[in-house]
């Protein structure tokens, strides 16, 4: 049976990756499940990830995932609860944020909670409840063009407010200035006043250490991954482990998946071409011989297996995407890609050797993990913030597994990556 303490849901497969990694770098052993767990987990460690793919599910369905992921953590014994988001807080009008933390304070029969996007590692900041990604403003990063969540405002409050029937406030930077007892008394005045989801300025390492110490007393936190490098240590007796991020070595063949269209990633894959074989995935012809395009995708990336990683990517430019989107509809046109990409790696592992892959993008990835019939992951050492190497669990071969936000990574990580593997 799972020991473990901290129980964490994540609305998608990279977010999940991304909190996870934070957690094993502050010595905490941890076990990332894809879905929710049929049985208990027979696995010791110190937290549990439920990875979801629920950021683009209707709000109902999201909050079905999530009450059900919140219910085997409860019976697994976790004393307390994170719901994991991505630091560009990626939502619509609807949800998925406000209407999932609304029923996991239900559940729980809590009354307040915080909202803390913010991961400072990756430049992602908020100050006066605006949320920063890098120097520009969210609305301004190219998250504007988001295909599925686009985001055009970076107030927080603003955003997270029709997405809930409690008031929403902010603990400022003016807060923060008191440190942790800052933070408890803000807490303290924003309940007074009926607020019951408060979102949090952050602009680097010291005020998420404030803003973990300050809210130790709550069941329930929300927010991105950079509180899982300082919520660990709000647990009573909590001793960081020397080997939490140690992973079993794993050979054969490496392959590079990218479904995203985030910056980061279009850069990553003009430095990756420019060094490795590379293929782009014909979109049109997914919609007219999808089976005869995957099987040139398959034979182009056997054709050039080596020591070196092959590359198929889907990567396009906004206007690009655009078209795309508008002939084939948002969702077919993603769903076709995130089908083909997946098929892709379900035949190269099971034929073509390849037993190292590195994924772009959240929905991406949790389409893959899912045609390799990985129930669990475990995590090993990072490879960049938020970007962690996992070893899979319910395979027939332990498979080297790396699954990436779009919008994280430094530009060569595609390459980099594989020489971190032992």
């Amino acid at each position: 049976m799972v020991a473990a303490r901290l129980g964490c849901i994540a609305d998608d497969f990279t977010g999940a990756s991304d909190l996870a990694s934070q957690l094993v770098s502050v010595g905490m052993r941890v076990v990332q499940t894809i879905g929710v767990p049929g049985s208990p987990l027979e696995t010791e460690c110190d937290a549990v990830v439920v990875s979801l793919k629920s950021r683009t599910f209707a709000p109902d369905e999201a909050v079905r995932h999530s009450l059900r992921a919140l219910e085997w953590l409860r019976g697994a014994g976790c004393e307390r609860f994170f719901f994991k988001y991505c630091s560009t807080f990626d939502s619509t009008p609807d949800g998925n944020i406000g209407p999932v933390a609304d029923a996991l304070l239900d559940a729980l029969g809590e009354d307040f909670t915080l909202a803390v996007p913010s991961l400072p590692a990756n430049r992602r900041t908020v100050y006066n409840g605006y949320l920063f990604a890098g120097d520009v403003l969210l609305n301004e990063s190219g998250m504007q063009d988001h295909p599925l969540t686009p985001m055009r405002d970076a107030f927080l409050p603003r955003v997270l407010q029709p997405q809930t029937h409690r008031p929403v406030g902010l603990v400022s930077y003016h807060a923060l200035a008191g440190g942790a007892a800052g933070v408890r008394r803000r807490i303290a005045e924003l309940r007074a006043k009926g607020v019951g989801i408060a979102v949090c300025d952050t602009l680097d390492h010291r005020d998420l250490v404030s803003i973990a110490e300050g809210s130790a007393d709550l069941r329930l936190l929300t927010g991105g991954s950079g509180l899982g490098l300082t919520l660990p240590a709000t647990f009573a007796g909590f001793a960081p482990r020397g080997d939490a991020a140690r992973l079993h070595p794993v050979g054969g063949r490496a392959l590079v998946l990218a479904g995203s269209c985030s910056r980061a990633t279009l850069a990553q894959i003009e430095h990756a071409k420019a060094r490795i074989p590379a293929k782009s995935v014909d979109v049109d012809a997914l919609f007219t011989e999808f089976d005869a395009h995957v099987d040139e995708l398959v034979a182009f990336a056997a054709l050039n297996a080596g020591e070196a990683p092959v590359l198929i990517h889907a990567g396009m430019a906004p206007e690009r995407l655009r078209e795309v989107q508008t002939r084939y509809g948002t969702a077919a046109s993603g769903e076709r890609v995130e089908r083909a990409l997946a098929t892709v790696a379900r035949r190269l592992v099971r034929e073509g050797g390849v037993r190292r892959v590195l994924v772009a993008g959240g929905e991406t990835s949790g389409a893959v993990v899912e045609a390799l019939g990985v129930t669990g992951l475990r995590i090993g050492p990072s490879i960049d913030p938020g970007v962690p190497w996992t070893q899979s669990v319910g395979t027939p071969e332990p498979l080297a597994l790396a699954l990436k936000s779009g919008n994280f990574g430094g530009e060569d990580i595609m390459t980099r990556a594989f020489e971190l593997l032992p």
